[in-house]
């Protein structure tokens, strides 16, 4: 498969319920594309200000400020002790290594790729680019024979699943029996709500108590985007198996995958500042606390969304109906086809946008 024989880009489908929703009296109450509306803190700015004079190339491996930063900041909240600058690498977002990993580890035709059943689209589009096939599948009892990589996405995109210790052991043990990399994208790991993840953190594929000790084969990927609203700076960053980043920092360095130097001081100052992700989290907790409600009382049933930036949730009804209904009432979600063929019924809704539009959207949920 080549470039030109990817499908269309799903949002694309989406403009004529935006067109719609744009005509409401009050404007749009756009839930769909979990891009941040926040400010970035004004100590990721200043950071990014003092080091804006970067006549140099910078390295794809990161200075030694950031890698030594991502080393402790794994330590500090993700529970995820000895790792070293082996281990970690940044990354221009997550979305281009998701995109590129099966390329890059060099995967192709007559290897499998697994995803989860309900995923984040990019998984499976990486896998078509190198000829690889796609599997979905949450079981690793399911798990086919020629799998090479197994994604995992725990908190989940789109429906906010947490795999606890149980099962992420279970999906290290069934991929190595298969020789597999195991591939954790934890993203939205900072935005635990309900349940066990209320006040804990949620597990990384990097917990020694997920692989005792033993991470070969294993990689855990992370994005600044949400628990800093650093989307638009393009910060993210993978830590694990040595080796593996070894050979991925090898062939970053021949494509030029290399972050700009001023993202990187950037990335340092919000990795060392616990504050504001907490501050951040808590204006998502107040909007998740408006629309979780407005959306049960008009109907809809929500599904898993214990942790992460969206509610995932159901009418009972083709999710493009759904949409349909909601843009006549000026509100703009992300339906559930685009997240695989085993849920039509779905409808994704972003907690990005600001608690007024969506105090906004409640009132208009309340009208039949």
């Amino acid at each position: 498969m080549s470039v030109r024989d990817l499908a269309d880009y799903p949002w694309d489908a989406v403009a004529p319920y935006a067109e719609t929703a744009r005509r409401h009296a009050d404007g749009i109450v756009d839930l769909s594309i979990g891009s941040p509306v926040d400010p970035t803190p004004e100590v990721v700015a200043a950071a990014l200000r003092a080091a804006t004079d970067a006549h140099a190339y910078p390295q794809t491996v990161g200075t030694p400020d950031l890698r030594e930063a991502i080393v402790a900041w794994y330590a500090r909240r993700r529970g995820v002790a000895g790792l070293t600058v082996q281990n970690v690498l940044p990354t221009i977002g997550s979305k281009e290594l998701v995109a590129l990993l099966p390329m890059l580890l060099g995967l192709g035709a007559g290897d499998v790729i697994v995803h989860p059943r309900a995923a984040y689209p990019t998984y499976e589009v990486g896998a078509r680019l190198v000829g690889a096939t796609p599997v979905a599948a949450d079981d690793p009892a399911d798990f086919p024979a020629g799998t090479r990589l197994v994604w995992v996405n725990s908190p989940g995109n789109p429906d906010g699943r947490v795999l606890d210790v149980a099962e992420l052991r279970a999906i290290v043990a069934r991929a190595r029996e298969l020789g597999a990399v195991v591939v954790s994208d934890e993203c939205y790991a900072e935005l635990g709500w309900d349940g066990a993840w209320a006040d804990a953190v949620v597990p990384s594929i990097l917990d020694p108590r997920v692989h005792d000790g033993d991470r070969a084969g294993l990689l855990s990927v992370y994005s600044l985007s949400k628990q800093s609203n650093l989307a638009g700076y393009r910060a993210a960053f993978l830590a694990g198996d040595a080796d593996i980043v070894g050979r991925l920092l090898t062939a970053r360095k021949h494509l030029g995958l290399m972050l700009p130097l001023p993202v990187q001081h950037a990335m340092v100052a919000a990795l060392h500042d616990d504050d504001h992700v907490a501050a951040q989290k808590e204006l998502y907790r107040a909007r998740r606390d408006v629309l979780r409600p407005a959306l049960e009382a008009a109907g809809f049933r929500i599904e898993h969304s214990e942790a992460g930036l969206y509610l995932w949730a159901t009418a009972g009804e083709d999710a493009w109906t759904t949409l349909a209904w909601l843009a006549e009432r000026g509100i703009l979600a992300g339906p559930g086809h685009f997240y695989g063929e085993h849920y039509p019924q779905h409808v994704r809704f972003s907690l990005t946008a600001p608690l007024e539009r969506i105090e906004a959207a409640g009132g208009r949920l309340a009208v039949s």
